[in-house]
């Protein structure tokens, strides 16, 4: 079997491998980063609660300070098996601070000297087991409702995970320019993406060239009105963290624009394959239908989704601000001065900017299937005469 005829006859096969040897690479992939351990000799290892002592915790209200001590069985590394006091430092945040009970499993940072154990921290309750569950769950219900499509969403699912985490992190850790990475990263996924989906056909093509050219839309409004609205990408959570962590070098404000059209860019997808699916439809029930028609049905729907998609953008970033959003009712503070603040600028910027790229990805998907989905249009018979 010829390669030409294994395309026609498995069209999303191609895609497939080399999704897979893209994953293969980047899980033996080192990040470069490695070595880079905030604790030396120490293991990081989970452990059982066997006992503890809150005698000297100190309760101020909603706040609580000192230690709990825990009586831990180490059941990892090199001390699997012994058992031992661990310190849990309360720091009076709520948000950081966490108490154990018997029974319970940790994660423990153990410190020792060669053979001796010289403290044990308790880092945070073990939640990997219910996490695998859950994605578990998740997985199967999309390989029951999907078939060979949800598999082929997993691995996607996967790549993107991995691209994210051995590509995209520390090539912005080392310095390179946020923006042209995230680009270049997020041109390469959509592309691979959108293939796993269609196979190698107008189609993939069509909601390739319409999704990346919203998304570059997206970057340019974003580095646009990040620099009218003087916001400084130390408004991401975190990120000064990074400055104070020995990584001054590192360009917060490319990185908060980086985010703006990597936290829309599946929602462009979605967007690009519904229209690209739509006009694909059109005209395989019409096949003598013009451009210009397959292009105004491409519209029709773009226009029904454009509504629900960008209120979709809405409710994802403002749901991460709830209780700043409570804060500020709470405290009387003028819609004025909420829209003003930094924060919600910066969120302004987030869902406006990337709504923009929601939009324009209807039109330009349906203008990219509609040239490449019709007979005797122009760019038909440019290919033809070349």
């Amino acid at each position: 079997m010829t390669i030409l005829n294994l395309r026609t006859k498995h069209p999303t096969l191609p895609p497939v491998l080399a999704a897979v040897v893209l994953l293969v690479i980047l899980i033996i992939m080192p990040t470069g980063f490695e070595g880079a351990l905030t604790y030396q000799n120490a293991d990081r290892v989970k452990a059982e609660v066997l006992a503890t002592d809150e005698s000297t915790i100190i309760d101020t209200g909603l706040i609580r300070s000192g230690e709990q001590k825990c009586l831990v069985r180490i059941l990892g590394g090199q001390f699997a098996g012994t058992e031992a006091y661990a310190i849990n430092r309360l720091n009076g945040s709520l948000e950081q601070d966490k108490l154990f009970a018997p029974g319970d499993i940790a994660f423990v940072v153990v410190s020792h000297a060669g053979e001796e154990i010289t403290t044990i921290t308790m880092t945070d309750h073990y939640r990997m087991d219910k996490e695998a569950i859950l994605a578990a769950l998740f997985l199967l219900l999309l390989v029951l409702f999907a078939g060979k499509t949800g598999l082929r969403a997993i691995l996607s699912f996967a790549v993107t995970i991995l691209m994210m985490w051995k590509v995209l992190i520390p090539s912005l850790l080392k310095g390179y320019n946020p923006v042209w990475i995230s680009l270049i990263l997020v041109a390469v996924l959509t592309i691979l993406i959108l293939s796993l989906i269609y196979g190698l056909d107008k189609r993939s093509l069509a909601s390739s060239a319409g999704a990346v050219l919203s998304i570059l839309l997206t970057a340019g409004l974003g580095l646009i009105f990040t620099d009218l609205f003087q916001i400084h990408g130390a408004v991401m959570e975190s990120s000064e963290s990074l400055l104070y962590a020995g990584f001054q070098h590192l360009d917060l404000t490319q990185i908060f624009v980086a985010s703006i059209f990597l936290g829309s860019a599946g929602a462009v997808m979605d967007l690009a394959v519904d229209i690209c699916s739509a006009v694909y439809e059109v005209v395989k029930k019409k096949p003598d239908i013009s451009a210009k028609e397959a292009i105004a049905s491409g519209f029709a729907v773009g226009r029904a989704a454009c509504g629900s998609t960008t209120t979709t953008l809405l409710f994802a970033y403002s749901g991460g601000y709830i209780a700043l959003l409570m804060v500020f009712m709470a405290q009387g503070t003028p819609i004025e001065f909420i829209l003003n603040y930094k924060y919600v600028a910066a969120e302004i910027i987030h869902t406006i900017v990337g709504s923009f790229g929601l939009v324009t990805v209807a039109p330009l998907t349906a203008i990219t299937s509609g040239l490449l989905f019709t007979k005797n249009n122009f760019l038909q018979r440019f290919f033809n005469r070349s």
